[in-house]
């Protein structure tokens, strides 16, 4: 989506108690952090970042009053096309009825019966939703059509918020297909896939009991391959099986649940990170938390030199969140991740999901994209959990949501 408000030709924002750049050759440790700070930005880039005392002249000053500045989040997961309410399954779950994939099925049913203004609408204020918390990056996949000319318009509307597309056909089969599984798969890697391709970066499969086998998923993966599409795997969410390692054998650029992790996955992934393109580990632990699922083991991850990420699965089913400050803050408790590290995982790490450069950080020339917390310290985002602590977001240079003089 544009923005509204017209940036100044350059900004400095100054005042800052703690600006987070993620570049550490700019601060201190992997977060580059700098204390008694300011940034500026001009044509919609970061210009400069440093102590207040030294910055540069800018046309405009803003006065960060003390608090602390952080890359704007960048969300590597999420379903923002959909139709329906779920809420009722929900309810069900936290009565003690398990998840199962099953579930997404009510949503196509829904979809597919919605127009293209329905859908667009509830995308766009989704985005909204999740830009005011803090997201100026978002994935936005298909999935929920699972026709040809349901999945081609899903990704036309998800391309309107955002150029990070993914085709996901393969999200389940279908019950027009429940007796054709094979044909299903010839849909999604034939037809489908050339009335979706041109309107996609990504090809997406969920690898699991209930959706696609390690064969399908292949299938599926490679066939966007050729068309030029790069993977990402929806794996190990439900159980232990073959996501993790199959991610990692077609190159892809994240794997995300990893709610299910062999010792065998970790090696598998922490090999793959050996040459600093591997495959990411992106966890999703709104969704652990709306299914009560067990949590991720995003220490033994990390210790293991893996690649992590933070995303919110924003979807109607099984994780209705687009807040990934509450993602962090159950990634800190839950998951045993430091503060900064949630942090670097929800920002740095989905850009690298996303095999992306010039966002997840502030360094000098990245798109500026940054979030000001009403906060001393990005350790509040923990913290003080549900507390609306984004004052203000920048992107592309431009203020977008909130008021920094609040």
């Amino acid at each position: 989506m544009t923005a509204t408000t017209t940036a100044p030709r350059s900004l400095v924002i100054d005042g800052i108690s703690v600006l987070v750049t993620n570049a550490p050759d700019l601060g201190a440790g992997p977060l580059g952090e700098i204390a008694d700070a300011a940034i500026v930005i001009a044509d919609g880039r970061v210009a400069w970042a440093g102590p207040a005392g030294v910055a540069p002249a800018a046309d405009v000053r803003v006065d960060a009053a003390g608090r602390s500045v952080i890359p704007g989040f960048v969300d590597s997961h999420t379903h923002l096309v959909f139709a329906g309410d779920r809420g009722a399954e929900f309810a069900a779950r936290m009565s003690g009825a398990p998840y199962q994939a099953g579930g997404i099925r009510s949503t196509v049913a829904a979809t597919r019966a919605a127009s293209d203004a329905d859908l667009l609408a509830t995308a766009v204020r989704l985005y909204r939703e999740a830009r005011a918390q803090g997201t100026t990056t978002c994935e936005v996949k298909s999935g929920y059509g699972l026709t040809v000319a349901d999945e081609e318009r899903m990704l036309r509307i998800a391309a309107r918020l955002t150029e990070e597309v993914t085709f996901l056909g393969a999200h389940v089969v279908p019950p027009e297909y429940a007796d054709d599984p094979a044909g299903y798969v010839d849909l999604v890697t034939g037809p489908m896939l050339d009335a979706c391709a041109p309107h996609a970066r990504w090809i997406d499969v969920f690898c699991e009991r209930g959706a696609f086998d390690e064969a399908a998923s292949r299938r599926v993966l490679l066939a966007g391959r050729e068309r030029g599409l790069a993977a990402r795997v929806h794996g190990n969410q439900l159980g232990t099986g073959p996501g993790v390692r199959l991610a990692v054998e077609v190159g892809a650029a994240s794997v995300d649940h990893c709610t299910h992790l062999t010792a065998a996955d970790v090696a598998a992934l922490a090999d793959a990170a050996s040459d600093g393109s591997g495959t990411v580990a992106t966890l999703l632990p709104g969704v652990d938390f709306a299914t009560r699922q067990p949590y991720p083991d995003a220490r033994a991850l990390l210790d293991a030199g893996v690649p992590v990420a933070l995303a919110s699965d924003c979807n109607p089913g099984s994780c209705f969140t687009s807040s990934i400050p509450f993602c962090i803050a159950l990634a800190v408790r839950e998951m045993r991740m430091t503060p900064r590290e949630a942090l670097y995982a929800a920002t740095a790490g989905g850009a690298r999901a996303l095999r992306r450069t010039d966002v997840g950080h502030l360094g000098v020339g990245a798109r500026a994209d940054l979030v000001l917390l009403d906060a001393p310290d990005p350790v509040y985002l923990a913290y003080r959990p549900g507390v609306p602590l984004v004052a203000a977001v920048w992107q592309d240079g431009e203020l977008v949501s909130g008021d920094p003089a609040r």
